[in-house]
């Protein structure tokens, strides 16, 4: 055996296994300490892209106006409706990540 792989094969030896598994089981719990908090993410991306949604769909709608393409205007303005709800409804960001989740067949508490 190579020099570097019985000093491997040796400290695997001294921890209790010869599998990778029992390393991988002695640092999961050190995972979940070091998560990032994302308890406000939601409240923080409606804070910043909802203005910014405002001012795109006022320019954009008046410029449909202006031009005089009032289909456009209306498919634009449901899918602004659309998009609104996601930002300015509590708790719809949440819901759809728990029914992606589900459908995807993750758990979810």
């Amino acid at each position: 055996m190579l020099p570097l792989l019985s000093s491997t094969a040796d400290a695997m030896t001294a921890i209790g296994g010869t599998d990778l598994l029992h390393l991988a089981a002695d640092a999961t719990p050190g995972t979940t300490e070091n998560a990032p908090d994302t308890g406000g993410l939601a409240d923080f991306l409606r804070g910043f892209f909802g203005p910014l949604f405002l001012v795109i769909v006022s320019i954009v709608a008046i410029f449909f106006l202006f031009t005089r393409e009032i289909t456009r205007f209306a498919q634009f303005l449901i899918l602004a409706i659309f998009i609104g709800i996601v930002f300015y409804v509590p708790g719809i960001i949440e819901v759809i990540a728990v029914a992606l989740a589900r459908a995807m067949g993750v758990p979810t508490e």
